[in-house]
């Protein structure tokens, strides 16, 4: 894939927590926000113009504030949804959405190779373990050491700041998920959304324990306009998924590599927060995941991936979700240590990332 420009630094927005027109936080031409908040009759100019764009940072700005037409903070009183389905508002997320998935599917085959085919995974079997390999594969990036052993305290705060938590959302994608599944799956899906509502304890909800450890930790505020535009495509690939119902099993595949690898990331950063003398409530976050994500990631294979996989065209796109989340993943950590340590100290740096390349053994390099 070819990136067209470098990334801004990450800079910390004023520390004043998360404000109710947070997602409306755009990077382009304020006349789409105007609209947006006066209700007006739609003007596709700026939309176009910021689609238009060879900075793929407005792009990518653009999607993700037409995505929280529909995946956003519902607000009563403004005409803010009811332009999720206006058909020039839809077109424009349809070509962007394309351009998106594009690139990360080509990033995806240069990182990993050619993608295996319906004959490669005519067993469910073959899905699983192909899903099961992904995840291992990187399952800690070196980054996460740094982290546990090596970063200073504040450098820790940025990684965090940055990296969002293993869940950013995970609840809402997990709900969005299991639209019209049954049996195994579905139960499986409702097991993991009830464990991510604290199982009824509203303490223990686990966007409640992320919101803990943000103010425990004093964490930088980061807005989106300011995010690395691989960590907006990262956030948007989700949503892309979310967003599309024929998506679906891709959504379900990531949403599996996210289990699967969150459990020994986890532990590092639990490690981080002891050596650094964090508080006690900047723990409970990462704890619950540490324990608990290793179990979930070990369940969503079993009961559904694998009854999915069934049907050989699901385990192909089953296998594609995986690998995007692999590929996004790939490109954001390997810079995210230069992104935390430039946030800690208030520099900057434009440089182009370089992910690492998988071999045909496996391994990165």
């Amino acid at each position: 894939m070819t990136t067209t420009t470098a990334s801004p630094r990450p800079t910390a927005a004023s520390a004043t927590g998360s404000s109710p027109d947070r997602h409306l936080d755009l990077g382009f031409d304020l006349g789409f926000e105007r609209v947006l908040e006066r209700g007006l009759d739609l003007d596709v100019a700026p939309l176009r113009a910021a689609e238009a764009s060879s900075d793929p940072r407005s792009s990518l700005l653009t999607l993700a504030a037409i995505h929280d037409l529909g995946l956003g903070p519902v607000r009563p009183g403004t005409a803010l949804q009811h332009l999720q389905h206006h058909p020039q508002v839809v077109a424009v997320q349809h070509r962007l959405e394309q351009r998106l998935l594009a690139q990360v599917d080509e990033e995806a085959a240069r990182l990993l190779g050619a993608a295996p085919t319906a004959e490669d995974l005519d067993d469910p079997d073959a899905a699983v373990a192909e899903i099961r390999a992904l995840a291992n594969d990187g399952l800690v990036p070196p980054v996460y050491d740094w982290v546990a052993d090596e970063a200073g305290p504040a450098e820790v705060r940025a990684f965090l700041a940055l990296e969002g938590g293993p869940d950013d959302s995970f609840d809402d994608l997990v709900a969005i998920a299991q639209v019209g599944l049954d049996g195994l799956p579905k139960l499986e899906a409702a097991t993991n959304y009830w464990d991510e509502l604290g199982e009824g304890d509203a303490t223990g909800v686990h966007r409640s324990l992320h919101r803990d450890m943000t103010e425990a930790l004093a964490l930088p505020t980061m807005a989106r306009a300011n995010l690395p535009v691989e960590a907006l495509r990262r956030t948007l690939l989700c949503s892309t998924l979310a967003s599309n119902r024929r998506l679906q099993p891709e959504l379900l595949g990531l949403l599996g590599m996210i289990e699967l690898q969150a459990g020994p990331r986890c532990r590092r950063v639990l490690r981080a927060l002891r050596r650094i003398g964090a508080p006690e409530a900047a723990e409970p976050f990462y704890a619950v995941h540490a324990e608990t994500d290793p179990r979930h990631g070990k369940a969503w294979l079993e009961r559904v991936i694998r009854p999915l996989a069934a049907d050989p065209a699901w385990g192909v796109a089953l296998v594609r979700g995986a690998r995007w989340r692999w590929a996004t993943n790939a490109v954001f950590f390997a810079e995210i240590r230069r992104w935390s340590t430039q946030l800690a100290a208030g520099t900057a740096s434009r440089s182009r990332p370089h992910p690492p390349r998988r071999t045909d053994h496996g391994r990165s390099i």
